[in-house]
């Protein structure tokens, strides 16, 4: 806002060129202080230039042209600031200009992980057939690490380039690798959710040694992965639960574990769980509950509603088919086996 000039009216005129004139008590002066802006246009700048005091009707217009021209100023300001807001609420998209930010991070952070993966992925592939300190190795491994170091730079939170990059320093021979920062990584990635974390923590730390008593530990992270059902913590829990390691044994779980992973494709669960199948194992009720005849909301079992009871030598055929197609060759085996023995039947009863 421009400074209002302030009017001072004195009784005393201001003292004129000639001093020996004498001073008049009814003339009046106007005393005036400098304006930032339009000072050019300032009643006191025209009175300085004429010598005489611009009238007071002047100065009132002038201060409320100026008071108006502001306000006007003000109110343009307001309406385009409510019609942008106006605007942004038609769009419900607007507000998620941050999300938006926050995904194109992540989206980042995906791809080097992808490309880390990739490169080892073909470490993978070779490392069979070469030495583990093959110097031709070294350039993957090190994009590899590369990539998953610059994933976790742009979004710390990404858990996969954490479990990866941890894993890289447990078991590939990279250069700069260290067993305490993989460790670390890894537990880091466990506690913040990551299945394939909890999985691998889990199997390292299910090891026998006598000064570390970790079992109940393994098991809390095998659990944890469970409960997101990682196919490989199914299956490690269904052998423990089929074996009775630090659990009592339970065939029921041990069954519904190897059912929900070999429902993910995981090989060595659909071989267990069809194994289980031929030895004449019940399907766990938890299993054909939606399935089977029984109310849902009662339990008791519908009227006029027949008992189905699946063959289990179908059931196996089919899990040891998800084992085949999973590349497992004992699945091969076994459904040899069975068709051999159906033939053999056949030609029996003939």
């Amino acid at each position: 806002m421009v400074r209002a000039t302030l009017s001072y009216l004195f009784d005393q005129v201001e003292p004129p060129n000639n001093p020996t004139r004498p001073l008049l008590r009814s003339q009046k002066t106007l005393v005036t202080l400098p304006a930032p802006r339009s000072a050019l246009l300032s009643p006191s700048v025209r009175r300085a230039a004429t010598g005489r005091p611009p009238s007071g009707v002047l100065c009132i217009l002038f201060q409320n042209q100026i008071f108006w021209r502001e306000k006007l100023q003000e109110t343009k300001m307001i309406k385009q600031l409510c019609y942008k807001a106006a605007k942004e609420l038609q769009n419900p998209l607007c507000f998620l200009t941050q999300q938006r930010g926050i995904h194109s991070r992540n989206k980042k952070a995906m791809e080097l992980v992808a490309k880390g993966w990739s490169a080892l992925k073909e470490v993978d592939r070779v490392i069979d057939y070469a030495d583990r300190n093959d110097r031709r190795l070294i350039p993957l491994l090190r994009g590899a690490k590369e990539n998953f170091e610059l994933a976790l730079e742009i979004d710390n939170m990404n858990t996969h380039a954490r479990y990866w990059l941890g894993r890289m320093h447990l078991k590939y021979h990279v250069p700069g690798a260290c067993k305490a920062v993989g460790a670390a990584l890894l537990v880091e990635a466990a506690n913040m959710g990551d299945p394939d974390a909890q999985y691998e923590l889990g199997c390292r730390l299910r090891v026998e040694n006598d000064y570390v008593q970790s079992d109940q530990q393994a098991f809390y992270y095998i659990e944890k992965a469970v409960d997101q059902l990682h196919p490989g913590a199914l299956y490690l829990l269904g052998a423990v639960y089929l074996a009775g390691d630090c659990v009592k044994k339970d065939v029921a779980s041990a069954m519904w574990c190897f059912h929900r992973a070999s429902e993910k494709g995981h090989a060595g669960a659909a071989i267990a769980y069809g194994s289980l199948l031929l030895q004449g194992y019940e399907v766990p009720e938890v299993i054909t509950r939606f399935n089977s005849n029984r109310s849902p909301s009662t339990g008791a079992l519908r009227k006029k509603a027949k008992k189905v009871r699946q063959d289990p030598l179908v059931l196996a055929k089919e899990q040891f088919q998800i084992a085949a197609d999973a590349g497992c060759d004992l699945g091969l085996r076994w459904l040899k086996r069975i068709s051999d023995d159906e033939k053999f039947q056949q030609q029996t009863t003939l």
